[in-house]
């Protein structure tokens, strides 16, 4: 999850206190960022997809038109890592959810290849360019405010920040963080560790909070008795989903060096442009975007698709996820995960109806989660948050221990760059820069 450096020493009681205050100020800018981001993909998304085909007298439903989108998308992107100063930062596929900071100078062709991503329809989040960007420009920040606070604390305060604005919650901070600081070396407690990241992840979740209300829960109906048989469902759910999402990890090298091998970064970005709008066409609008809103749309109308129309979709998603991912789009990977995950479950509540959906989704969330992210904190988080249901928890803390044995030998769904000699060029995303 992160390949920050390690070693901050133990903090203090004094330390605590005293850098709380720019820990607020970085989870309130943290939160601000996502915001800004997301609002103005907003805006591109709505003239692309609502004003000018309503302008044109045009489907934005349409096969043809999703293929053209996703087409131009490509193209965009695809110039932005080329020609646009900074080029876009690091190819998303190489990169964890929490890395070294970038130079502030690559943020704004980074922010503007992810808002293209999001707006045009691609199968990616916003996770991973949204950390990086507030990463990346909040250590240069603080580092002219307060220089006293070490560049590592504030990177981890600023994932912290984002992750509690994109989840609406410090929680899911928490839980991702964990892991993190109990492996930074020097005393003191967890809690101890965990203090400023919360701090700033719980300034970062009530800005996103006030400002845009980000909700995971989708409406479902009331799951109110644990029983023995949906325990066992709910296992079996999360062993299928994890599979279905280490399928997709193993074909995921594949995918990118497929697309590499064109070599250059407009080349390749519109390949997968076009491979996009057609699985786009083929799987229609339910297909496209990072999946949040998506995914409600798919439980609350699960009644009008069919088993093979959910096996469709899945397919698609999945194919498109590795496509966006592989061909240079910047963006993360949990939220089209996480929409995987939900039709998962819906496609095995249309296969047997007396699995309560709560269980069904909540376990198809947890185990796709699980296999891309590589965190049982998050995924089991993840699940519930989508129900809502505390009853969730205890079934997915069972669910989780058998699909946690398929993936910790599994790879990694990550791109490991080769390692540089001293006499070999620095490898670029993409040649022709």
């Amino acid at each position: 999850m992160t390949s920050t450096d390690q070693g901050l020493p133990a903090p203090t009681v004094r330390t605590m206190v005293l850098l709380s205050i720019p820990a607020v100020v970085i989870g309130v800018v943290s939160g601000l960022a996502l915001w800004l981001i997301e609002t103005i993909a907003g805006w591109v998304e709505d003239g692309v997809w609502t004003a000018l085909p309503k302008a044109l007298g045009i489907d934005p439903s349409s096969g043809w038109w999703i293929f053209a989108v996703l087409t131009v998308t490509g193209i965009a992107v695809g110039l932005t890592v080329w020609l646009v100063p900074g080029h876009a930062g690091p190819d998303s596929a190489t990169t964890e959810l929490v890395s070294t900071p970038m130079r502030p100078a690559i943020v704004p062709s980074l922010a503007l290849a992810a808002i293209l991503g999001l707006a045009g329809g691609v199968s990616l989040g916003p996770e991973n360019p949204i950390i990086a960007i507030n990463a990346s420009i909040l250590v240069a920040l603080v580092g002219r405010l307060w220089k006293a606070v070490p560049a590592q604390l504030v990177v981890l305060m600023a994932a912290s920040g984002t992750i509690g604005a994109l989840f609406g919650t410090p929680v899911a901070a928490a839980l991702v963080f964990t892991g993190i600081v109990a492996a930074i070396r020097g005393g003191g407690s967890l809690w101890d560790k965990l203090f400023l990241p919360l701090v700033a992840a719980a300034a970062g979740s009530l800005t996103m909070t006030f400002l845009a209300h980000p909700q995971f829960l989708i409406p479902m109906p009331a799951y109110t008795t644990i029983t023995g048989w949906n325990v066992l469902a709910a296992i079996i759910i999360a062993v299928a989903a994890t599979a279905f999402g280490l399928v997709g990890v193993y074909l995921f090298p594949l995918v990118h060096r497929a697309f590499h091998a064109l070599r250059h970064p407009l080349l390749f970005t519109l390949a997968g442009g076009i491979v996009l709008g057609v699985l786009g066409a083929i799987g229609g609008p339910i297909t496209l975007f990072k999946g949040l809103t998506q995914m409600g749309q798919l439980i609350e109308n699960r009644d009008d698709y069919t088993v093979a129309q959910i096996g469709i979709i899945l397919l698609v998603k999945l194919a498109a996820l590795l496509v966006a991912a592989g061909s240079g789009f910047r963006g993360g990977r949990i939220f089209p995960a996480v929409f995987i995950g939900a039709a998962v479950g819906v496609f095995a509540w249309a296969l047997v109806p007396g699995i309560p959906l709560q269980v069904a989704v909540a376990s198809g969330v947890m185990g796709l989660t699980l296999a891309v992210a590589r965190d049982g904190w998050i995924a089991i988080f993840i699940g519930v948050a989508v129900t809502g249901n505390l009853l969730i928890l205890p079934i997915l803390c069972l669910a989780v221990l058998p699909t946690w044995l398929m993936v910790t030998k599994a790879p990694e769904m990550l791109i490991k760059p080769p390692a540089l000699t001293p006499t070999s060029p620095r490898a670029a995303d993409g040649a022709g820069r």
